[in-house]
Formats: C-alpha cells, structure tokens, sequence
C-alpha cells in the first residue's frame, strides 16, 4: 500500500459517494485504528450484547459485513461460532487476519461490496453483523435498498441483521456529544464531527501523535433505517440505544438495529 494520505479534493464537504470509502482506510489510518477502538474497552462496555442476541436466536453461522479490525470476528470465534469476515478495504481485512492470528485464531475473509455481495459470497447465513457505524458509508438510498436486499437474500429464511449506527438524529437536531465509552474507547482519540448537515457527516478522527483523519459519511435517521428495512422485507425490528432495549429517557451514542427475516404472520412485525 503506497498511498499515505487521504484525499477529499479541494473541497471535502463537497464529497458525497459511497466509493470515497476505498481512498478513506489507507494504510497510516487502518494502523492506528484499534487506538480508536481499545478492544479491551470495547469488550468491556458492550459485554456479551451481540452473542446474547445471536444465541437467543440460535445463530451459528454469522457473516460479519463490515470486519474493519476483526474485533467482532475475533469475538465471535473466541466463543465458537462459525464466522465469515466480509470487508470492502483490503488494507483492513489483512489488519484483521494478523490481529486474529495474534490470538491464534484463522480468519476466513473475503473481500467484497456489500452492494454486490452476492457476486462474491455464496453461502447462506443464520446472521449477518454489520456494525461501526459502516452502513452510513452508503450516501444513496438506492445503494442502501440494495445493500440490505442482499444482506436479506444471504440470510436463511428465519435469520437476522444486526445493524448499528450513531445516533444522527441528536447530532442533527442538537448538535453532537458523546459518552465516548461504548465504540471509540481509545484513550486520548478524538472522534468528533468537523462539519454536518442533512446529506453529510464529516469526522475528524485526531491520534495521540497528533496525526489526524477523516471519514465522510450520511448522517442516517433511526426510523428511517428502520423503514427501509421493513420495506426490503425484514418482520420484525428491534432498536436499542447502547445496548438496551429501553432507552426513551437517555440520549445513546448508537442504535443497534436487530431485524428478524422470519415470517410470522400471527405478531404485529414491529418492536421498539
């Protein structure tokens, strides 16, 4: 990997296309990625939510979408699931291969689009994870429609989509803060918004060394994730807010999404 430094052109607000995200995870930014994240922190503040949720439903084989370092993979692994590790930057997936093998653990990844995963992934799956944020990397509806029709098609006919995403509605409507202790748990890593409105969020991630990075991304509303994935076919969506189920008092950091493929004609099809 020779390239060492972003680039957005001469106006980076200006820049709203999915493809940006294969120029975004260069090298420099992917080395210094797990300082953002802390996996011991991480692990530590969201516990055993996501292989709770997987075992309730009785998920096996788990397709993680959006693999970045391996940390929900590793995870996964460590507590005997079958996992396929699915990433559209190369330069993560062999991050994530060496920090598995740091644990003794084998990665099967694959490199892919979620948009044409189809093309490369051709098993079927009793969940699928797509988590850090990584579905507001679509800045069109039509990608995103698409991108959850084949998350949808690659799920066994009662499997489940787990997906999360910040919560945009407060960054939107009250400006941005954060708890900063459920996803970016790095010490001294700044991870804040440099510019947002209704079409672009723009973060600016800032490192001890005072290198700094950038990733734009659609600043996607709750309920509207929540709509698409009804319309594309999913029965029944359950929304957390950093990790629980009753947060209407509390202002989350992120939603977590669980959407049911399973048809049962008898329920409502709809959990808050």
């Amino acid at each position: 990997m020779t390239t060492q430094k972003q680039d957005y052109g001469p106006n980076p607000v200006a820049v709203r296309e999915t493809d940006q995200y294969k120029a975004e995870y260069i090298e420099s930014f992917v080395e210094r990625w797990d300082q953002l994240i802390d996996w011991e922190a991480r692990a530590e503040s969201e516990g055993h939510f996501f292989i709770d949720v997987l075992r309730e439903r009785g998920a096996h084989k788990v397709l993680d979408a959006a693999t970045g370092t391996g940390f929900h993979s590793v995870r996964l692994l460590q507590a005997d699931f079958e996992v396929v590790s699915v990433d559209g930057s190369p330069v993560m997936l062999a991050k994530a291969f060496e920090n598995a093998r740091r644990r003794n653990l084998i990665l099967r990844t694959v490199h892919a689009d979620w948009r044409w995963l189809s093309r490369d992934v051709h098993e079927k799956f009793d969940a699928i994870i797509c988590l850090g944020n990584s579905f507001t990397h679509l800045f069109s509806e039509r990608e995103r429609r698409k991108t959850l029709a084949e998350f949808y098609a690659a799920l066994r006919h009662d499997g489940i989509l787990i997906l999360d995403q910040r919560n945009y509605d407060s960054i939107l409507d009250q400006g941005f803060s954060s708890k900063h202790i459920y996803y970016y748990c790095g010490d001294n890593v700044k991870a804040e918004p440099e510019h947002v409105d209704e079409g672009l969020a723009r973060f600016r991630y800032e490192f001890p060394d005072k290198s700094f990075f950038h990733l734009n991304m659609y600043p996607l509303r709750k309920n509207y994730v929540r709509t698409l994935m009804t319309e594309v076919g999913f029965q029944r969506i359950t929304t957390y807010g950093d990790f629980k189920e009753t947060y209407r008092k509390d202002d989350p950091d992120f939603f977590v999404h669980v959407a049911e493929k399973k048809y049962e004609p008898e329920e409502n099809g709809e959990s808050q």
